[in-house]
């Protein structure tokens, strides 16, 4: 990570050290995108990551607000009319048609039950109903209406002098009886409950103050003569964009921008050629991340879409090339001023779902498709709304057209320096001001004496609640008394009376359980109300009360768990094993959840860091299995006489899922698959990815020396290749390929490339 700043630093001891929700934002190039991912790698929180729209939720690695929550495509009016409003161009959910649209399935419902941390990403584009029905549903589910999104942490993160929310007049004419304004803090809910206000200063896009100066007051709507007067040296209207290469145009239309894009693609000599992506799986339309036809010459001017997450680290999203060289499986890219020419590799985006995974019950990640294509996008023009997170070291900016607030700093915030900036028309004062609502609300900027000071009391009001809760069982006791319960509806002769003596002994047991857990609650609570607070003094009333408790609630494990090895196998029960299930399901996250308070009050104690790397405990993650592993031995001792299909041990399960991809790079990850005696085939299938991307992973591991040529070709093979290599210094493999057709195959040549650099 970049050198991280005083203000990155406490977002992250925010968020895994208290239970404060965080709304982090930062002028253009303060490294929000880089700190987001440093807190999806660092959290040991159950974190889910959502943005407004498909391609943001994409770039954030999570999904969209709306798949999430399972909200329709309406405005959300926050009380409980009894019906949704709804004209010819508007609809209008309210409480109570919203609750009609709970109907979830069990994977996405235990998503959010089980969710510690929900990370909102481009928040600046979240309207203030969307956020209220988010809050509504999260209450609903994790049945908690009396705190704000059902108990869940939350990080807003986004610049709100960027693109805005989109609230059709006709909607806002419903709306603003019930909202002040459009932007997410004026949801009732953050009204209600005001998030700290956390803001990345340190900039790492420019360097040149004077640029910073100007861009701060644009900001901060405090932009004078002398600003404007800076800024429109930089006018030239007589520009010629066709001899000065490297320059992109900001435009703030489509369809200028798709013109000029167009019209200078095809005023290149040469043939075009068309490159498709590769999809695999479930990857709608709608969130392709970029076009699905990518049309190109050479001489093309291209820019880069995404960051090379390579360890050359050859380019950045934003940076401007050139089409050196272009055939069916190779592009090359020259950077002029560098004098650098580089191969451009297909990148892989993944469309995801959350789960949890049933041993461990952590939000794991489930890769439902993957849409591979080449990172680039034709760079001549762009809008100044597309070019947001972008970075260019030369561009050309029009601004004969009026300017939304913000849009004008989304522009000129985009270089890195006022050295390559142009300006096709004078920039006047009207027009360029900000939102003063936003304005406003900046002024709610936490000082670093109230982040110190507030991240000690949170931080100990965290440890307390969490250790808390781990003690409380009472809706556990309650749904075991339910189920005790639920056998005098039941037919006496039915499979499930057989257990009732059974089940009437588990509800007994954990009942006399609730009871001194209720006064141990109470002792934590004068422990950390004292005077002086005694942090050693409570870890050993924690790891006295583990003892105490552990014992008889993993017995309670064994024996429900024995139980649905038992009922598994019976026919015509499944909605008693599914009974069963679901209180497995709230059993063994109470039993983690108390293994976690005892891991969690050590490492307070030994004053190191809360965070995940010192939460991981393969004690926590491999209880559950090994437990079944038992289990299942012990069954089948037992019953050491029975046959039986797998199919009928499996028939009342949920399906299995994919076992979670680690946070790898994606060349790594198939090189554990290699290593494994997989084939090139085999990966694609188990990666949902193609031949030819995996074959594009083996070129660079054989580049890398991980893998040899000799462990992926014959040797009589590469002893062909060798020979037609033999004195061939092109940079390209195109005219190779050419030369020798069929006889070679594009893996084949790129494999023996690959190994020449060893």
């Amino acid at each position: 990570m970049q050198e991280i700043s005083q203000a990155a630093s406490y977002t992250l001891k925010f968020i895994n050290q208290t239970q404060r929700s965080i709304f982090l934002t930062g002028k253009a190039g303060t490294g929000k995108t880089t700190l987001l991912r440093e807190i999806i790698q660092s959290t040991h929180k159950n974190t889910v990551v959502v943005a407004p729209t498909g391609i943001a939720a994409l770039n954030a690695g999570g999904v969209t607000v709306h798949s999430m929550f399972q909200l329709p495509f309406a405005g959300f009016i926050p009380d409980f009319q009894s019906e949704a409003q709804f004209s010819d161009t508007v609809k209008f959910e309210t409480k109570s048609t919203l609750v009609r649209h709970f109907r979830m399935n069990a994977i996405k419902k235990a998503v959010i039950q089980n969710m510690e941390l929900l990370i909102i990403d481009e928040v600046s584009m979240l309207r203030a109903d969307l956020l209220d029905a988010i809050d509504f549903t999260m209450r609903s589910i994790r049945k908690k209406n009396d705190q704000p999104f059902g108990g869940v942490q939350v990080l807003f993160i986004g610049d709100l002098l960027q693109l805005p929310p989109v609230i059709r007049n006709e909607e806002w004419d419903t709306l603003r009886k019930y909202y002040n304004g459009k932007f997410f803090f004026h949801s009732h809910v953050i009204q209600q409950y005001p998030p700290l206000y956390i803001e990345l200063s340190k900039i790492f896009r420019q360097t040149d103050d004077r640029f910073i100066n100007i861009l701060n007051n644009l900001r901060n709507n405090r932009i004078d003569a002398e600003d404007i007067k800076s800024l429109n040296e930089f006018v030239k209207p007589d520009f010629d964009l066709k001899k000065n290469k490297g320059y992109i145009t900001l435009t703030t239309h489509n369809h200028k921008a798709d013109s000029m894009n167009a019209q200078a693609l095809q005023d290149l000599d040469g043939k075009l050629v068309t490159y498709q992506p590769e999809i695999v799986g479930d990857f709608p339309e709608k969130i392709f991340p970029v076009e699905h036809s990518l049309q190109l010459k050479i001489g093309a001017q291209v820019m880069f879409v995404k960051n090379d997450i390579s360890p050359e680290k050859n380019y950045f999203n934003g940076k401007m090339g050139i089409i050196k060289s272009l055939s069916e499986r190779e592009i090359l890219v020259n950077f002029p001023e560098e004098n650098k020419t580089i191969e451009v590799e297909r990148y892989e985006w993944k469309n995801i779902r959350y789960f949890i995974d049933p041993n461990t019950k952590e939000v794991e990640e489930e890769n439902l498709g993957t849409f591979t294509h080449y990172p680039l996008k034709l760079a001549w023009a762009i809008t100044v709304h597309k070019s947001q997170g972008l970075t260019f070291d030369k561009a050309a900016i029009d601004v004969s057209q009026v300017f939304m607030p913000g849009q004008a700093y989304v522009a000129l915030s985009r270089l890195r320096s006022l050295n390559g900036l142009i300006l096709l028309s004078p920039l006047q004062m009207n027009g360029i001001s900000n939102d003063q609502d936003v304005m406003t609300y900046s002024n709610n900027k936490a000082s670093e004496d109230l982040l110190s000071q507030s991240l000690q009391k949170e931080t100990q009001r965290f440890i307390h609640n969490y250790l808390r809760n781990s003690f409380d069982w009472a809706n556990l006791s309650q749904e075991w008394r339910n189920h005790q319960y639920s056998y005098n509806e039941d037919a006496e002769k039915s499979e499930k009376s057989k257990h009732r003596i059974w089940a009437k002994r588990q509800a007994e047991i954990i009942e006399k359980l609730v009871e001194p857990a209720s006064k141990f609650m109470r002792q934590l609570d004068s422990l950390f109300y004292a005077e002086e607070f005694n942090i050693q003094f409570i870890l050993e009333r924690i790891n006295a009360a583990y003892d105490y408790f552990l014992k008889p609630m993993d017995g309670m494990e064994f024996e429900i768990l024995w139980k649905l090895e038992e009922v598994k196998r019976v026919k015509k029960a499944k909605q008693f094993f599914q009974e069963l299930y679901a209180l497995e399901e709230m059993h063994t996250k109470a039993i983690l959840r108390l293994m976690k308070a005892k891991l969690l009050i050590e490492i307070v104690a030994s004053d190191k860091e809360i965070c995940k790397e010192n939460l991981d405990s393969q004690e926590i993650k491999s209880y559950k299995f090994k437990k079944l592993e038992f289990i299942k031995a012990e069954f089948k001792k037992t019953n050491a006489t029975l046959v039986e299909e797998e199919y009928e041990t499996e028939r009342y399960l949920p399906k299995k899922k994919e076992k979670k991809e680690p946070k790898k790079s994606t060349v790594e990850e198939t090189y554990e698959l290699w290593l494994d005696k997989n084939t090139i085939k085999e990966i694609a299938e188990i990666r949902k990815l193609t031949n030819q991307t995996i074959a594009g992973h083996i070129a660079k591991l054989i580049e890398a020396e991980k893998v040899s040529i000799a462990d992926v070709l014959p040797d009589e093979r590469i002893r062909e290749i060798a020979l037609i290599f033999k004195g061939y210094e092109e940079e390209s493999l195109t005219p190779l390929k050419e030369k020798y057709g069929d006889q070679f195959t594009w893996d084949e040549l790129k494999f023996y490339k690959a190994s020449l650099k060893v």
